[in-house]
């Protein structure tokens, strides 16, 4: 692929886009806010609707997909695996069953600020990370085939854990469960916002730091360490950024699936493989998205609104389905 003539202008592109739909999202839905809300001319319902849900939601929506993407784009330099995705080492599938657990076991464990639920999504995940941690180093040597190996295993163990209590679940604790697992935005207020925040932020933050790593491994670890690039070091501190960042979003927000499948690619197409840029824009580009799919999801059925997580599902299907037939035909 070759890379564009000008990534500068495509950044800042994408940085134009992303503000521009930051300050245009809240004010669509499947309920009307008029655009003198900003001014102090709207009613109380009006302005509650507006500065307590809509501009809360559109920021956990830009930083939850701006985190799920730069993850999957790390997952995939890692793993040298265009189809590997944020949800690849098990984390998401830990998470789901913390919290289904939770839920089952009627428990009532709210901290001030975050609920009890995103508390046990993210043990979940945590307890997961450790286990993959755990297995893929159990040989003294970590390598990206073990690491894969072991977060699908995971992955599977718990999803097969989730099943079961699901099935013996009361029919709302299920039909909650089931919800949860759909992924979305259900926020009020800015707690969430500062939950999420620190999460990405820090995440990102090392992404960015080892873009030059990023490069080096995708040609090769053996390249790599040519290069003086202390591999094993470098891809534990990747492993555990990005699954904490992960883990900190699926704790929020659920699973919401292909977000760092896509954004990634379509980020190459833009500005090109290099990970010094790649990285913001793959940041820049996963929070436009899944703002604009939960924007989409609110106001596509009103006044019911679709779960995040089905609609990104709905639009990753053919994009799994494309990105196979042209690596196919490449």
């Amino acid at each position: 692929m070759t890379p564009p003539r000008h990534p500068v202008k495509v950044l800042l592109g994408l940085g134009a886009l992303s503000v521009a739909v930051l300050s245009l999202a809240p004010f669509f839905g499947g309920y009307h806010v008029p655009f003198s809300v900003i001014l102090g001319k709207a009613s109380a319902s009006e302005a509650m609707v507006f500065w307590q849900m809509r501009v809360p939601q559109v920021m956990v929506a830009f930083l939850a997909g701006a985190g799920l993407s730069v993850s999957g784009m790390a997952f995939q330099a890692m793993f040298r695996n265009p189809l590997a995705t944020p949800f690849t080492l098990g984390v998401a599938s830990g998470a789901s069953l913390g919290a289904a657990l939770y839920v089952r076991s009627g428990l009532r464990l709210d901290l001030p600020g975050i609920p009890g639920v995103s508390v046990a999504a993210f043990l979940g995940a945590f307890a997961a990370i450790g286990l993959v941690y755990s297995l893929s180093t159990g040989r003294r040597k970590l390598s990206a085939a073990g690491m894969l190996l072991a977060g699908v295993a995971i992955s599977f163990c718990c999803s097969s854990l989730l099943l079961f209590v699901q099935y013996i679940s009361r029919v709302g604790h299920s039909i909650r469960i089931m919800h949860w697992l759909m992924g979305g935005m259900h926020v009020f207020g800015y707690a969430d916002v500062f939950n999420v925040l620190p999460f990405v932020t820090s995440g990102a933050a090392v992404l960015f730091y080892y873009r030059h790593e990023l490069n080096l491994l995708l040609v090769g670890d053996d390249i790599a360490a040519s290069r003086g690039v202390a591999v094993g070091r470098v891809k534990i501190t990747l492993f555990f950024a990005t699954s904490f960042t992960v883990a900190g979003i699926v704790a929020v927000c659920g699973p919401i699936g292909f977000v760092g499948m896509m954004m990634p690619h379509i980020a190459r197409l833009l500005i090109g493989s290099d990970h010094r840029t790649l990285t913001p824009a793959s940041l820049l580009a996963g929070g436009v998205f899944l703002v604009l799919c939960d924007r989409l999801a609110r106001t596509v059925v009103p006044p019911s609104e679709v779960p995040v997580g089905v609609v990104t599902s709905l639009l990753g299907g053919p994009f799994f389905l494309w990105l196979l037939i042209r690596r196919g035909v490449d």
